[in-house]
């Protein structure tokens, strides 16, 4: 509860308190009782009461859905502490997986070192680069900069100026991407978990949507939509995290159609995140952002701690049996 209330984004709480006080005429008391009490029920975060819905959900439809609290323990046990850096660290990821990554990337060490470096990232055929930090998550402190006219003392000095240390050039995506939103990557994040025979269970498959973004995570105000594993087509609306939104099935921005939106080179995808799964197989359970460009897929980064709201808000039910099942069958063969 401590680490709840010390994370807790109070605008945002109040907004959806306020929200669910309108839809369901409850006092805040009453709320706010139900919140905490869901929080030791449950294993959920504040703000993931309203995210899941439970002011609708009676007790077994809640029970259904995994909290921070449940992927908190489950990817400790899958994804253990000591072998997470090549999934925490950018610069250690970029490297460990480069087979499965076309994009150029350098480090702010390395630009220091090797002016070079810097003057092949500027020169990329998208007129973009990508500053970023090795450690950051859900978007936070990138930004995506014109390349022309810079130097490699003009890219190293902006990436200490917002205390950035990573380069990337920027991915151009498909064309079908862009006409469904351009204002950033949208990328596909694909859940996989390795079984006690090291074989890839795929446990959902999302297309991450930028409205107005440069990033596309949820966190930053996105939406995400469910696919169709075997085909790549989305398969209903596209939902957000923020509960006074409702479900798109046309992008806010573009009109594009979201429901069955084809994603390009799915066979290829799945391809290529089945055998990245098994790169490493001491993190095992990861969530993978994809970028698909007109060449194809390939990888952006990989999630020791996914996201939990990805997971199950598009697809509008609890899915923590399918962890349950995981866990279950992880520990017997521990014991075997």
């Amino acid at each position: 509860m401590g680490y709840y209330f010390l994370k807790l984004d109070i605008k945002t709480f109040k907004k959806f308190l306020r929200e669910v006080q309108r839809k369901k005429k409850r006092t805040a008391i009453s709320i706010l009782c139900d919140v905490i009490y869901s929080v030791f029920r449950y294993n959920v975060s504040l703000l993931e009461y309203f995210q899941f819905h439970y002011y609708n959900l009676d007790h077994l439809e809640r029970k259904t859905y995994a909290g921070t609290g449940t992927l908190y323990e489950y990817q400790l046990v899958m994804n253990p502490k000591n072998h997470r850096r090549t999934l925490e660290d950018k610069r250690v990821f970029n490297k460990v997986y480069k087979e499965f990554i076309a994009h150029d990337f350098a480090d702010l060490e390395s630009l220091k070192n090797n002016p070079g470096i810097a003057a092949r990232l500027i020169s990329n055929s998208s007129g973009k680069l990508v500053l970023k930090k090795h450690d950051g998550q859900c978007g936070i402190g990138i930004e995506v900069i014109d390349s022309n006219g810079l130097t490699s003392e003009t890219v190293i000095k902006q990436m200490e100026n917002v205390g950035n240390d990573m380069v990337e050039s920027f991915i151009t995506q498909h064309p079908d991407l862009m006409e469904l939103s351009p204002s950033g990557l949208n990328t596909v994040r694909i859940h996989t978990q390795l079984t006690p025979l090291d074989e890839v269970d795929i446990l959902g498959c999302r297309l991450r949507i930028s409205v107005n973004s440069i990033v596309d995570n949820m966190a930053a105000g996105n939406m995400a939509a469910p696919m169709d594993t075997d085909t790549g087509m989305i398969t209903g609306p596209a939902v957000y995290s923020d509960i006074t939104k409702d479900p798109a099935d046309n992008h806010p921005v573009t009109g594009i159609q979201i429901l069955n939106f084809q994603v390009p080179y799915w066979r290829e995808t799945i391809s290529m995140i089945k055998r990245a799964a098994l790169h490493n197989k001491l993190c095992r359970s990861v969530g993978w952002d994809v970028a698909i460009t007109a060449d194809g897929p390939e990888l952006v980064e990989g999630n020791h701690d996914w996201c939990k709201l990805v997971w199950q808000l598009p697809v509008q039910k609890g899915l923590k049996s399918i962890l349950d099942s995981h866990l279950e069958n992880h520990k017997l063969n521990q014991k075997t």
